[in-house]
């Protein structure tokens, strides 16, 4: 059992790249929803110098409905910038899936609005800003998730 990250339609290559490389380290398993902005095949991944790649568990669905589909068991929780609650309040529980969406524009609306019960953001002390990079958005929670776990209790 473990937890599991979902990147839907992410757009930027070093991002994706940073994230597995998270999962890599972390033995998460890395979700890519959707299409990429960017090719992930191996030809690709050897020249970008990935080279702990063959260490990313990776799985590819075509929309949101085949990583339901394919995680039957799982709690999917939605990161974006729009939510109320922090992730620090959550308790998260083992095969939960943290879902982050696209860089420029994060997760659909109507993925949100459908649950809202689910949607968890990260607190930015400065209002003037945006929003966090995707993978450091991405290591923050799943570090949080594996504390919570005891997954980092080796």
């Amino acid at each position: 059992m473990s937890l599991h990250i979902a990147l839907v339609e992410p757009e930027i290559p070093p991002n994706t790249g940073n994230i597995a490389r998270l999962c890599a380290a972390t033995r998460t398993p890395l979700h890519i929803v959707g299409a990429t902005g960017f090719r992930l095949d191996d030809r690709a991944v050897r020249r970008a110098g990935l080279d702990y790649w063959p260490e990313v568990e990776l799985h590819r669905h075509l929309d949101m409905d085949a990583l339901y589909q394919f995680l039957p068991h799982s709690r999917f929780i939605y990161l974006t910038t729009k939510a109320e609650r922090s992730y620090a309040e959550w308790r998260f529980a083992e095969q939960d899936c943290l879902v982050f969406g696209r860089e420029t524009r994060g997760l659909p609306e109507e993925l949100l609005r459908a649950n809202w019960d689910r949607c968890l953001t990260i607190p930015m002390l400065n209002r003037n800003v945006r929003s966090l990079n995707l993978a450091t958005s991405v290591a923050i929670v799943l570090y949080e998730a594996l504390r919570q776990t005891g997954a980092l209790d080796v």
